[in-house]
C-alpha cells in the first residue's frame, strides 16, 4: 500500500525515480478504471468546456479535496485496529495537528510518516488494506471533504470529463476516496507487493512534487489528453510542477508560496478555509457552496495511554 502520503519536498527536476513513480502510478490508475462507464454530461458552463473529451481535471488530495492529510486519518484507523501502539498514534496526531494548523507539508513530519507507514504495512496483504481503507473512509474521511472543491470536481464530471485524484497517499487508499466521491480514479504512491503482500518498499518514490507531474504526463499520453485543455488543482507549492503542466491551473487553499506564485502568473485562486472569494473569475459558481462549512476544523481525539 504505497507508503502513506508523505514525503520531503524536492526542489529539483524529475529524476529517473520520479519518472518511474509517475509511470507506475499512471499504469495503476488506468488498470483500476478500464471498465468504468464514462460520466454523464449535463449543462455547459463557461469552464470546463462541455463535451471536450481531450480535457480532464487533476486534483491534489490533502488540504485540497480533504481537510488534513489522508495518511494521518488512515493512521488513526489502523491504530483502532491495533496495527501499532499508542505512542505511534500520538505521533500521527501531532503530525496531523501541525499539518492542519500550518497548512503545509513539513519535511520532517512527512518523512517520518512515510517511514512509519512502510514498516506498519509490511507483510500485510493488499486486499486487507483495501478493505480496511473502505471502513476508514467512512469513519474519518467522508466528513472532511471540502464541499467547494467537490463542486469543482463535479463541474468537470458534468461536462463529460474525467477527474483524477493525484496524491502521495497510497494508491489503494486514493482509489477508495476517488470511487466514493464518484471520480474517475486516482494516481497515488505505488508500494511494491509480491504475491499480494507488501514488501515494505516503494516502486520508484512517493508520488510527490516532480513525480506527480510525471504521473499526470504519463496518464495524459496514455489517455490521449491535451494538457493545455486540462485543469489541475492543489494547495501546495510542491505541486507547482503539476500545475504548470496544464492550461488551467488552480490554487485551492494555497500555502503562502503557492499563493504568491499563483498571483504572479495570474492563476485562479480559491480558499475554502476562510470563505474568501476566488481571486479570479471563471470558477464554477457551484464551487462556492459550503465554503464556510468546508473551513471548519475538527480536532483530533487522542486516546489515553494504555496502562
Amino acid at each position: 500500500m504505497a507508503a502513506l502520503g508523505w514525503l520531503t519536498p524536492r526542489r529539483r527536476p524529475a529524476t529517473a525515480r520520479s519518472v518511474l513513480a509517475g509511470e507506475a502510478s499512471a499504469e495503476a490508475a488506468r488498470k483500476s478504471t478500464q471498465d468504468l462507464p464514462a460520466p454523464e454530461a449535463a449543462g455547459e458552463p463557461d469552464f470546463p468546456v462541455h463535451g471536450d473529451d481531450r480535457a480532464a481535471a487533476f486534483f491534489d488530495l490533502d488540504n485540497t479535496v480533504m481537510q488534513g492529510a489522508a495518511l494521518f486519518h488512515f493512521g488513526r484507523g489502523l491504530y483502532k485496529r491495533k496495527f501499532f501502539e499508542t505512542r505511534d498514534l500520538a505521533r500521527f496526531a501531532w503530525q496531523q495537528a501541525w499539518f492542519r494548523l500550518a497548512g503545509i507539508e513539513d519535511p520532517e513530519h512527512m518523512q517520518d510518516a512515510r517511514d512509519s507507514a512502510l514498516s506498519i504495512v509490511k507483510g500485510h496483504r493488499v486486499s486487507e488494506l483495501k478493505s480496511i481503507g473502505e471502513e476508514i473512509y467512512d469513519e474519518y474521511m467522508a466528513e472532511r471533504i471540502w464541499p467547494g472543491t467537490r463542486a469543482l470536481a463535479q463541474a468537470h464530471l458534468d461536462a463529460g470529463q474525467k477527474v483524477w485524484l493525484v496524491t502521495a497517499a497510497p494508491v489503494e487508499i486514493a482509489q477508495v476516496i476517488a470511487r466514493r466521491l464518484g471520480l474517475t480514479g486516482a494516481l497515488g504512491t505505488v508500494a511494491e507487493s509480491i504475491g499480494g503482500v507488501y514488501t515494505g518498499k516503494l516502486v520508484g518514490e512517493p508520488l510527490h512534487g516532480p513525480a506527480k507531474a510525471e504521473a499526470v504526463r504519463a496518464l495524459a499520453a496514455a489517455e490521449g489528453l491535451d494538457l493545455t485543455r486540462c485543469a489541475a488543482y492543489s494547495d501546495s507549492h510542491n505541486d507547482i510542477p503539476m500545475l504548470s503542466l496544464v492550461g488551467h491551473p488552480y490554487a485551492i487553499n494555497p500555502d503562502s508560496k503557492l499563493r504568491r506564485h499563483a498571483r504572479e502568473l495570474d492563476w485562479r485562486l480559491r480558499d475554502y478555509r476562510t470563505g474568501r472569494k476566488a481571486a479570479k473569475v471563471g470558477i464554477p459558481a457551484a464551487a462556492g457552496v459550503g465554503a464556510v462549512a468546508g473551513g471548519t476544523v475538527a480536532a483530533i481525539a487522542l486516546h489515553r495511554r494504555r496502562r
